[in-house]
This record gives structure tokens, sequence and C-alpha cells, in this order.
């Protein structure tokens, strides 16, 4: 497993690859949700080459770096590539990137697909009331 950490304005970043069938899996974990479990979870469906995943990637990480009473700081976000795992593959080669949010019982809910066109501020906003619900 690597491990490498990227600094933000308010806290760290903790990127983990792991492998499953050789392919890497990077995981966001805000460092402060480290010494405590966060309830605030998202799972990014995503594959290689997707540039609508990558634009989604991007932005996520710019609103996960944003302040102020939508900060994202304290969620944990895992990015999964549907090709290491056929089931994925399947449920979600045609909808990706696909965005859901990890309950508290184990199971995940899909959350609207965000517009490409969507600034980082206002993807922010949609995400912080996502997670209220």
């Amino acid at each position: 497993m690597a491990i490498a950490a990227l600094a933000r304005p308010s806290s760290i970043v903790l990127l983990t690859v792991t492998r499953q069938r050789q392919r890497p899996r990077w995981v966001f974990t805000p460092l402060a949700s480290l010494s405590s479990s966060s309830s605030r979870k998202l799972v990014l469906y995503s594959k290689p080459g997707c540039c609508l995943c990558d634009g989604l990637k991007e932005k996520l990480q710019a609103a996960f770096l944003l302040s102020g009473p939508d900060s994202l700081h304290d969620v944990d976000l895992q990015i999964r590539d549907i090709t290491s795992n056929p089931e994925w593959e399947k449920a979600y080669q045609y909808e990706i990137p696909v965005l859901a949010k990890l309950l508290s019982d184990g199971t995940e809910e899909t959350l609207p697909r965000l517009s490409p066109r969507l600034g980082v501020e206002l993807i922010q906003k949609k995400i912080a009331a996502a997670l209220k619900q």
C-alpha cells in the first residue's frame, strides 16, 4: 500500500492507493477524520480514460478545499475504478461518473448527477445538501 499526503489550507488529505486485481484505487481521506469516525462518506464510481470522471474528480478536489458553511473537509471520498470489479462495471458502465453517499447501514444512495458545467462552489453546496438529507 502506498501513502502520500497533500497539504490543504485547513487540513491534510491522506491519499491511499490499494491494489485490487493489479489496478490502483485512490482513497481521499481528510486526516481529521482518521482520528474520529466520519459519518459523511462519498463513493465516486469512475474508470480510467473517462473525461467526465476526470473533470468531476478535479471539481470534487477543489470543492473539498473550500471552506465556509458548506465545507466538505470532514467528508471521506473513495474513488472506485469500475473496471476492477465486474459488478460495478455491469451496474455503472453507461452511467459514470456516479457519486453515491454511504449510509450508516453500509448501503449506498446514488446522488443526482452533477452537470459538468457546474462551478466548484455549486458542487460543494449540492453535495453538502445531499449529505444533510
